[in-house]
């Protein structure tokens, strides 16, 4: 028996978030659905499993509550990786901790076939938007790793490292794409020229791009029980390295 992991999100204008919490809730209950949707003003994040016809109904149900059509990226375990189901109301669906205009980022999303070609030019300054313990599974080749502890830390790391009169293409990447949703404005607002994030982030590229092609290098980190996955997007083997500070995984 295969479990079926989800994991998407959406920047869109939330109202009424005690109501949608209670929704969600009820229909991760009712189709055991077991994982965390964190909700906001701004839009809901989430990363849920389940049995693949329980997810198709909880799917169905979130978009008609929702007004919405999930892109989401998928991948397949033989257990669940979640014991518990959580709906989280939040300020922000990541955490940034800066005002950003979304809308700022639109046109430069580089789907999966792109990829490789942006980031194998040489004046392409590749930027992995992830903390440090995730860069340690794995990441793209040539791929600058900042050193954070968490995404907030990045906008300091950019100003004192990174500089928009010399660095004019800057490739930045995260694990879905959300967290470059967030920075690519940002980085534009920063006065860099040219700015490009991948579509889906590394899971969508994962589940794209051949392994005979890719342009990964060792695992992606994933914030549950499998701690990593593979480029065919198995549970991989790589440790996991958050620190004491950082929630640990649900179980062993």
């Amino acid at each position: 028996m295969n479990f079926q992991i989800i994991t998407f999100y959406e920047f869109k204008r939330l109202e009424n978030l005690p109501e949608i919490k209670a929704t969600v809730k009820s229909a991760m209950e009712e189709f055991s659905i077991l994982g965390t949707i964190i909700v906001a003003e701004e839009g809901y994040n989430a990363t849920v499993s389940g049995l693949p016809a329980d997810i198709e109904k909880f799917v169905e149900i979130f978009e008609s509550n929702l007004q919405t059509k999930l892109s989401y990226k998928s991948s397949f375990h033989t257990e669940c990786p979640f014991l518990k189901a959580k709906v989280r109301i939040k300020k922000e669906i990541v955490s940034l901790r800066k005002a950003v205009e979304i809308e700022k980022g639109n046109g430069t999303h580089v789907k999966s076939d792109d990829w490789n070609k942006l980031i194998s030019d040489g004046n392409t300054i590749i930027l992995d938007a992830r903390n440090d313990y995730e860069v340690e599974a794995g990441t793209f080749r040539g791929a600058i790793n900042p050193k954070i502890e968490k995404f907030s830390d990045l906008p300091k790391y950019v100003a004192e490292n990174l500089n928009p009169n010399e660095h004019k293409q800057v490739a930045m990447f995260c694990t879905g794409g959300i967290r470059c949703e967030k920075f690519a404005p940002l980085m534009l607002e920063m006065g860099f020229e040219k700015v490009y994030q991948l579509e889906g982030g590394i899971l969508k590229y994962l589940e794209d791009v051949r392994e005979n092609e890719s342009l990964w290098e060792g695992e992606c980190f994933v914030f549950d029980d499998r701690i990593a996955v593979d480029n065919n997007l198995q549970q991989g083997k790589a440790e996991d390295l958050r620190p004491l500070s950082v929630n640990p995984p649900q179980k062993k």
